[in-house]
């Protein structure tokens, strides 16, 4: 009877188990890698930028040691190292899981029951020989070792290990994405700064010639060849130069402390050649392939290890519905006198369990679980899909910008000297009565404004080389 009972348990057992194995299937697969075009323009060239080093991409040297002192310093960045610390130690603890659990521990205590328990009961009417009775009250010393270990039958606990590997290295791509971004900024604030310092220049250089003319009117007046309207005209646009220099001073101001802020240091003078800023040339750059940006841009990675993570996730998720495997050991010395406690063998003490447990009814919280895993994995696909969408669509916009100011500048050089010409011209004619004051003024606005432009589109174009060298995934390595 009792061995029927036995295997009439073990075959109810094994059925629940069965039943419990069942388990929905993930809503979505690892998809094939994204297909990006084949180039971005005609050229299939693979000779690609992104893989040269910073240090050597960028010329100037003044440049080269801000971004090597901002790789050291910045704040963001090492916050950025210490994610990556959280993310190893995360790997830790997910590889420890799955390995067996050993520990020792000792114990003391002491136990009086009541007279009416069915224990005192019993001790009370158990004969014993003189001497041989049980301590009242009752001690327990307990000195032993015990284990446990969560046998991974499904590979719960090690995919769960790889999702954590899998966001360490997430961690670590995050990082790279931080550094090539931190140096395109600190580049295109430097040059930002240049062009500050060359708009200044030229500002003042305008304020003398306005002074100039200013003065000229001033004696053409005292001929009565010219009127009052004329100088404060002259008067004015002597003062509206004098504000845009105020203007640029506190743009410079403010562009170099944003460089030390992003290099980690507490505001001072940027080191910087003043000189020249508009016979600087743009980085040449080769855009190489798209195919290309899979494996330079690091959010792309980024992007796709939290796609495995993701998916590695969906099968922890499942595995919720099997049976997990528990298994228990112990080994020690008990007694209820510490002095018996080295008497072998009748103090020794030793167990070995297993467990089989398997969720039965009421699983809404596991499938509630594993329908979440299912939507984060949905998440990081089409976070990934649009992470490379937008990598492309950022190279070919900067490459398409390179080309149009270049032809945009060669342009805007004709007009300055153009200006430049007619500024002369106009000066001499005005000296001689033969244009009128408007026509000066005129002249002389519209080339101050058309050198600042030339200034502006020169910094738009080393920003854009910057920025397509950051877009190919360059920076980092």
């Amino acid at each position: 009877m009792y061995k029927f009972k036995l295997q009439y348990s073990i075959a109810l057992g094994l059925c629940l188990a069965a039943v419990s194995c069942k388990a929905p299937q993930a809503t979505t697969e690892m998809p094939n890698k994204t297909v990006v075009p084949e180039a971005y323009t005609t050229s299939k060239d693979t000779t690609n930028t992104a893989a040269l080093p910073w240090h050597d991409f960028f010329k100037d040297q003044n440049l080269v040691n801000l971004i090597d002192t901002a790789l050291k310093n910045n704040q963001e960045l090492l916050i950025t190292l210490q994610e990556i610390e959280i993310a190893k130690n995360d790997v830790r603890i997910k590889k420890g899981a799955y390995l067996p659990t050993v520990g020792i521990r000792a114990g003391a205590g002491v136990e009086k029951v009541g007279r009416y328990t069915s224990q005192g009961a019993g001790d009370a009417t158990t004969e014993i020989k003189p001497g041989k009775e049980t301590p009242d009250p009752l001690g327990d010393f307990v000195v032993a070792a015990y284990a446990n270990w969560e046998v991974d039958i499904w590979k719960k606990l090690r995919n769960s290990k790889k999702a954590a590997v899998s966001r360490y290295l997430s961690t670590v791509e995050g990082k790279n994405f931080v550094v090539t971004n931190l140096i395109a900024e600190i580049a295109n604030s430097y040059y930002e700064l240049l062009a500050l310092d060359s708009q200044l220049d030229i500002v003042k250089q305008t304020i003398e010639l306005q002074s100039n003319a200013l003065e000229i009117v001033k004696i053409q007046k005292q001929a009565s060849r010219a009127t009052e309207l004329g100088v404060q005209k002259f008067q004015a646009e002597v003062m509206d130069s004098k504000s845009k220099e105020f203007d640029i001073l506190q743009q410079i101001k403010e562009t170099e402390n944003r460089i030390n802020f992003l290099v980690g240091q507490y505001p001072q003078e940027i080191k910087r050649d003043r000189n020249n800023f508009l016979s600087l040339l743009p980085s040449t750059v080769n855009s190489g392939i798209p195919s290309q940006l899979l494996q330079n841009r690091p959010d792309i990675k980024q992007a796709e290890m939290e796609l495995t993570a993701a998916k590695l996730d969906v099968k922890v998720a499942r595995a919720e519905f099997y049976p997990s495997l528990d298994i228990s050991a112990a080994v020690g010395v008990n007694a209820f006198n510490p002095s018996y406690l080295l008497t072998f063998p009748e103090s020794l003490l030793y167990s070995l369990a297993g467990d089989l447990a398997a969720p039965l009814i009421n699983r809404n919280a596991i499938k509630a679980e594993f329908s979440n895993a299912n939507a984060r994995q949905l998440q990081a696909l089409y976070n990934y899909d649009r992470v490379v969408l937008n990598a492309y669509i950022e190279v070919s916009n900067e490459l398409s910008k390179i080309s149009n100011l270049e032809k945009s500048y060669d342009l805007k050089s004709q007009q300055v000297t153009a200006l430049n010409t007619s500024i002369d011209v106009s000066n001499d004619l005005f000296k001689s009565a033969r244009v009128d004051y408007f026509e000066v003024l005129m002249t002389q606005r519209d080339a101050l404004e058309s050198k600042l432009e030339l200034i502006e589109t020169k910094k738009d174009q080393l920003n854009a080389a910057v920025n397509v060298y950051k877009d190919l995934g360059g920076g980092w390595k």
